[in-house]
């Protein structure tokens, strides 16, 4: 689930137009943790969940319902 959470997060961001960095200082994180959530390596805590359905512009049920889908 991690791994599909993660190519769902790198597809959507890649789609509106953000850089890993320029996603990260939107939300508010670092950039490293960002590549390591898009590669399946975090474990990822619901507040930056949260963040990163919010700055990918979905809600957050979706994000988890879309990653799901595909397992």
């Amino acid at each position: 689930m991690q791994q599909k959470l993660g190519q769902v997060i790198q597809a959507r961001r890649s789609k509106l137009g953000y850089s890993q960095e320029s996603f990260a200082d939107a939300i508010g994180v670092h950039r490293t943790y960002i590549g390591s959530v898009e590669r399946g390596e975090r474990n990822v805590t619901l507040k930056n969940l949260m963040l990163i359905a919010e700055g990918l512009g979905m809600p957050l049920t979706m994000l988890i319902a879309v990653a799901e889908a595909d397992i």
